[in-house]
């Protein structure tokens, strides 16, 4: 597993304690860093994603919300909702990471932590916005 998978999946691990706790994500991530939970000290990109993701929160849940068809952001699965914030911010927000990259991150993160249909719709979501992403940054 690579370095930005991992960090990847920190920050999902992150934002989903945070919710599930009923915590500020910052909070949550500020101690992580400061007392790692695990081992490995939490990666820089782990960072760099927990707080793009709460600086731009509105405008990615908008984002979800708005191309998700038929459902809202409450009733998705909340490991598939921490997923495709991250997707979502990395898919707009970030030029590191390509598109493509940005979505097989996203599909493969959730084939291990959520349902067996959750692959398919982070896919068609995620991949939505990619195509939408012109309109979605004018």
């Amino acid at each position: 597993m690579g370095a930005r998978t991992k960090a990847r999946k920190r920050a999902a691990d992150i934002l989903f304690e945070a919710e599930q706790r009923d915590i500020d994500p910052g909070k949550l991530l500020a101690d992580r860093v400061e007392t790692p939970y695990t081992e490995a000290p939490v990666p820089q990109y782990t960072v760099e994603i927990v707080e793009g993701v709460l600086a731009r929160l509105d405008r990615i849940d908008e984002a979800l919300e708005t191309y998700s068809h038929g459902w809202t952001l409450h009733r998705m699965p909340a490991v598939d909702r921490a997923v495709l914030r991250i997707g979502t911010w990395e898919l707009l927000f970030n030029d590191d990471v390509p598109d493509a990259v940005a979505v097989d991150e996203a599909v493969e993160l959730v084939a291990g932590l959520s349902t067996d249909d959750s692959p398919a719709f982070v896919n068609g979501l995620l991949g939505r916005i990619k195509d939408m992403k012109p309109s979605l940054l004018a």
